[in-house]
């Protein structure tokens, strides 16, 4: 959808996995054994990861300043369970926040948003405000005010109902 270039870091996986589904086109990748592998899921942890995904969306929203698009289970109720380890490099002493397990998901997930509080980027991560996208983007604007995915589509679409609201 987006001409963006993917979030940093760790927020890549959540852009990736909160643009799973096409709300316009009502497409769901996680359908797909290509989404299940993308993400390394089985078809047990399909339902959770769609739950995960519209939690982050509702926060993602939120970072762009506009309401949940539904009632979804909070993240931060549901990254509470993600067990998390912190590593350290004996070379360097340097530490990071990883994930216990490698392939659960909300683990990732949790290790990514837990990277950008401390890179400064997660508030950057946002979601589009067209009610047919909700598409996640990085917000790399230099205020930090980008309200659209595209400003070739969503941003062009809003611009001209708004043009035509005049008349």
């Amino acid at each position: 959808m987006s001409e963006r270039s993917p979030a940093p870091g760790g927020l890549a996986l959540v852009e990736a996995l909160v643009n799973t589904l096409d709300i316009e086109s009502d497409a769901d990748s996680l359908d797909t054994a290509q989404g299940h592998a993308r993400f390394g899921l089985t078809e047990d942890e399909i339902e959770q990861a769609r739950e995960l995904r519209e939690s982050l969306r509702a926060a993602l929203l939120a970072h762009a300043g506009h309401p949940p698009h539904r009632a979804v289970t909070p993240l931060g109720d549901l990254l509470a369970g993600a067990p998390l380890v912190v590593t350290v490099d004996p070379d360097s002493g340097s530490a990071a926040l990883a994930p216990a397990d490698t392939r659960p998901l909300l683990s990732r997930v949790a290790a990514a948003v837990a990277e950008a509080l401390v890179a400064g980027t997660w508030n950057r991560l946002k979601a589009c405000e067209a009610a047919d996208c909700h598409w996640a983007y990085y917000d790399r604007s230099p205020a930090g005010r980008g309200r659209w995915c595209s400003m070739q589509v969503c941003g062009a679409r809003a611009k001209m109902r708004r043009y035509r609201a005049k008349d």
